[in-house]
């Protein structure tokens, strides 16, 4: 098992950018990460997975707004969250899982990170 901290939440307003580390407690270089989020009253959704390789993708709401990365070297996720909008409001968390046929199944989870979009 894998412990996963996330850090870099916060409030930030509509239209800004805001970045979102994970530190893993051990080697994650042959894991898909991921990044989840869950709004109140809503479902927890991925928003974003990259594989051990480095290929991603990106649910149609963030898409061409958040980038994931990652530093296996450093053990780190990222998550780039550019043209904030009041929506993307939530618990976001990192998460370490498997890419199988095409799809994304969470393991390890993270406690989360508070991101609040408002004025």
């Amino acid at each position: 098992q894998v412990q996963l901290v996330e850090s870099g939440g916060g409030l930030v307003q509509p239209g800004g950018s805001l970045r979102l580390s994970c530190a893993a407690s051990r080697i994650i270089f042959v894991a898909g990460m991921g990044w989840y989020r869950q709004a109140p009253g809503k479902q927890r959704e991925l928003v974003a997975s990259i594989t051990s390789s480095g290929i991603t993708n990106y649910a149609d709401s963030v898409k061409g707004r958040f980038t994931i990365s990652r530093d296996n070297a450093k053990r780190m996720v990222y998550l780039q969250m550019n043209s904030l909008k009041p929506e993307d409001t939530a618990v976001y968390y990192c998460n370490r899982g498997e890419h199988r046929g095409g799809f994304y199944y969470p393991r390890d989870w993270g406690q989360g990170t508070q991101v609040t979009v408002s004025s």
